[in-house]
């Protein structure tokens, strides 16, 4: 099957299987290896990427439905304006150990950050990064370190102007 679609702003066209995975996809086909297999089920996240302005697993979207749509990856999240302070807030809060899930991690945090309006709870931080697992760091320094930059009204703002770059969406 030939596909097309948009990975962190450059168009391309593949022939792939219609099953095989978009986590596939990006690391055998295209060599953005940023993003990483866990548990090939969804549950630990260290596959996410955005999607059409959503967070997903990319273990989990296979090949027929990504045509027309729009993918950023934790490579086309280094692009962004905002990317140097979320990766400086989880260096400085000691949120990264051995760093296997930090771009599932960064990829929902930057969602997080898009689509909430400040003051961001603990609670809701929590929440929202549930769906990644660590299994070195523990969540706290995470959670901290999430919760610095939703202080950040002006960070805030160049994320949702990413995004909206990234999107068109807010």
């Amino acid at each position: 099957m030939k596909i097309k679609f948009s990975i962190n702003g450059k168009e391309v066209e593949l022939e792939v299987s219609p099953k095989k995975r978009l986590l596939d996809i990006l690391r055998e086909d295209l060599e953005l290896i940023g993003t990483k297999e866990g548990c090939g089920k969804g549950e630990c996240g260290a596959c996410t990427v955005l999607m059409n302005g959503k967070r997903v697993n990319s273990c989990l979207i296979p090949a027929l439905q990504l045509p027309g749509s729009h993918i950023v990856t934790i490579e086309g999240l280094q692009n962004w304006d905002s990317f140097n302070s979320i990766e400086k807030a989880y260096i400085e809060h000691g949120a990264v150990q051995c760093g296997f899930c930090m771009s599932g991690f960064v990829m929902s945090s930057a969602a997080l950050l898009a689509e909430s309006l400040p003051p961001i709870s603990l609670e809701k931080i929590k929440w929202e990064l549930a769906g990644n697992l660590c299994r070195c760091t523990g969540y706290e320094k995470i959670v901290e370190a999430v919760h610095d930059l939703s202080q950040r009204r002006e960070l805030i703002q160049q994320i949702r102007n990413d995004w909206q770059n990234a999107f068109g969406v807010r």
